[in-house]
């Protein structure tokens, strides 16, 4: 006797999805009362029922044989209640039970016992019971289709899908979602039109497939058309209908649509109030995903796992060190400071914030890490200049038998390309093509034209962008246009800025650049005709911005900014910074002034820099040997970061500067950079 006093039968079987649990299921809602009527009555039907509901199989089946062999229907209220206890095994006894008593020709029966194998992640089992099924329905197809989905088996469900000879609602519902499951968003927009033509009604979650394969694809238009489908079906005030309409608008660009589809709601859950944060997140909206987090609470909401990883990442792009230390706190209250994609988005907003130790101490925390959470701590090494820490971890992840993706090569070839390992990153550039698989995207060969540039090999950079398998793009040229001025290459210069400029001919960095390759040569007229040019097609300089957090409020500079309320006692307090620098022999490097002036003007210009502003006043505003944090959105200019390394040793402390590309330390007079950026 096996389990539960139940006969051992030998029986073949073989696999399907672990937990499949598709919502869209006609067959997995049916309640266990009404599936018993299907059966005949009998006294005491309601207690069996009811142990069945509440996983008591062995007493159910103990007190009920008789009835179960009289009523061989029976045998499916105990095959749904292997389903969420996950009794594989027990399944596998009431087969044999059924193959016993001569019921399972029965489709009723048999249908359950294939949704059970199904669910359980026996697909082997499933498939060579549906081959055996003397009699199937569309019931049986549908079960399979959903199995094959739940596994990533799609060509079998597709094949099954189109030789079924009879269709129903759920089949094609399941399909649609199906193929938005496996991002194949215009085939599942395909056969929505379809369905919709052959008049079979979708339901809530298909009609949210389609929408968020419409948001994958970024197609507005075809959204709008859905939503007036969605309309007109009478499911524009559905919760699960109305979250996937204002994603889609989200991530289409309709921030503003969105926002309406989520106003519009009758109730707004967390779920609606995570769909605009995230919302607000994708569009760049990083302070009202902050202003929106608070509110949220206000109203008496729980944030979750989702809640905290968008208003993580929001502090990390804002670079709020306060308002993250804050966050990380009510995730730990939250009970989710555990979930693997906060803990990565912690390590990403410590390592952004400048504080590369505590990312290392929550990911060192951590013991069950997956390949975001590896690659996203090999990224905050290499975004503060440690390349070979980011090796050494990439190697530890490899003894860990876990392979590398696109993101973690993507990282690698950024920490290489900044601390000057050529050789090294272009071995991890072979390894991920030829070792791994996998196939570079344009970001990996930007990363290498950085990596090439950087080390002073700009015609075999040059090579790279011409003779890649991927469309260049104004990036990759300008990538390279920046290696052209560290370099002072001015030829290659001119004919690198043609291309970016083809591309995006309002594209007011290529301009710069160019215009500072020749002031480096002190070239004023070719300086002048850029700048006419940028005039004449009215192409605006995007302004150089820093800002420093001080007693968890944001302080923002621009050059020359006298907007601040303290600017005259920054102004003063920077001239005598400068007097004391020029005493231990700082020089300003009046080259990256664009504009032929004299050294006063020149110099004036200079110390007026965003970051410089941004400097003294957390100097001013801190107190005395506690490290300061400035952000940037451009790139540090050379004289700043000169003046930064002078300031770091004559206030004995540490500047941590985070500009578009990496992060500078400095300290005691030099950079972590070690000069290459």
């Amino acid at each position: 006797m096996g389990r539960f006093g139940l006969p051992r039968t030998s029986f073949s079987c073989v696999y399907v999805p672990t937990n499949f649990q598709n919502p869209i299921s006609r067959f997995s809602t049916i309640s266990l009362k009404t599936q018993l009527q299907n059966g005949d009555s009998f006294d005491g039907k309601e207690q069996f029922v009811t142990l069945c509901s509440k996983g008591h199989i062995k007493e159910a089946f103990d007190s009920f044989v008789s009835e179960i062999w009289t009523r061989p229907r029976l045998f499916s209220n105990l095959l749904q209640a292997c389903i969420p206890t996950k009794s594989v095994s027990l399944g596998k006894q009431l087969h044999s039970l059924i193959l016993t008593s001569g019921s399972s020709p029965d489709k009723f029966i048999s249908n359950h016992l294939l949704n059970l194998y199904s669910k359980l992640g026996e697909l082997q089992a499933a498939v060579a019971l549906f081959d055996r099924m003397p009699r199937r329905n569309i019931m049986s197809c549908n079960i399979m289709i959903k199995g094959y989905l739940e596994v990533g088996n799609l060509e079998s469900a597709k094949k099954l899908f189109e030789e079924m000879p009879e269709r129903n609602v759920a089949t094609w519902n399941a399909m649609v979602t199906g193929l938005t499951k496996f991002e194949m968003n215009e085939e599942s927009l395909f056969l929505f039109s379809r369905m919709n033509g052959l008049g079979f009604m979708p339901d809530e979650y298909s009609l949210g497939s389609v929408l968020r394969g419409c948001a994958h694809l970024r197609a507005l238009f075809a959204g709008e058309q859905v939503h007036a489908y969605v309309m007109k079906c009478g499911f524009e005030f559905n919760f699960v209908v109305g979250c996937s309409l204002a994603h889609m608008y989200m991530k289409a660009g309709g921030l503003h649509d969105g926002e309406r589809v989520i106003k519009w709601m009758p109730n707004c859950n967390l779920v609606a109030w995570n769909t605009l944060m995230a919302g607000k997140a994708q569009n760049g909206y990083f302070e009202e995903v902050l202003v929106q987090y608070c509110m949220m609470k206000m109203a008496g909401f729980t944030p979750d796992k989702i809640t905290f990883v968008s208003v993580i990442s929001s502090c990390s792009v804002l670079a709020t060190l306060g308002q993250g230390k804050q966050i990380h706190a009510e995730a730990i209250k939250a009970g989710a400071s555990s979930v693997i994609s906060v803990i990565s988005s912690l390590v990403s907003m410590y390592s952004k914030c400048g504080c590369l130790q505590d990312s290392i101490k929550v990911f060192l925390e951590c013991k069950e890490r997956d390949i975001v959470l590896w690659s996203s701590m090999i990224a905050a090494y290499g975004f503060h200049g440690q390349g070979i820490e980011a090796i050494k971890l990439f190697n530890e992840m490899e003894q860990e038998n876990l392979p590398g993706n696109e993101v973690t090569f993507l990282s690698l070839l950024y920490a290489c390309s900044h601390c000057g390992l050529k050789d090294k990153g272009l071995d991890f550039f072979d390894m991920m093509v030829e070792k791994y698989g996998l196939k570079a995207r344009l970001e990996h060969y930007t990363c290498v034209v950085d990596l090439l540039g950087r080390s002073g090999c700009l015609e075999e950079a040059e090579y790279v962008i011409r003779s890649m398998p991927v469309r260049a793009d104004a990036i990759i040229w300008k990538t390279l246009l920046s290696a052209c001025k560290i370099h002072k290459n001015v030829e290659m210069a001119r004919r690198v800025a043609e291309e970016v400029l083809r591309i995006d001919p309002q594209d007011s960095a290529s301009y710069i650049l160019l215009a500072n390759i020749h002031a480096s040569a002190k070239r004023w007229q070719n300086v002048s005709e850029v700048r006419k040019v940028m005039k004449d097609k009215m192409v605006k300089k995007e302004p150089g911005i820093s800002w420093v957090e001080v007693k968890n409020k944001v302080h923002q500079f621009c050059m020359g900014d006298e907007c601040h309320p303290k600017f005259v006692e920054i102004n003063l307090y920077l001239k005598e910074l400068t007097s004391e620098m020029k005493m231990r022999g700082y020089v300003p490097d009046t080259s990256s002034v664009l504009h032929d002036m004299d050294n006063e003007e020149k110099e004036y210009n200079l110390i007026h820099h965003s970051e410089k502003l941004a400097i003294a006043f957390a100097l001013m505003s801190t107190p005395e040997g506690m490290p300061i944090r400035v952000m940037k959105n451009l790139r540090v200019c050379g004289d700043c970061h000169v003046a930064i390394k002078y300031i770091s040793e004559i206030k004995n402390l540490e500047i941590i500067v985070r500009d578009s590309s990496r992060f500078h330390h400095f300290k005691n007079g030099a950079c972590s950079c070690g000069d290459y950026w």
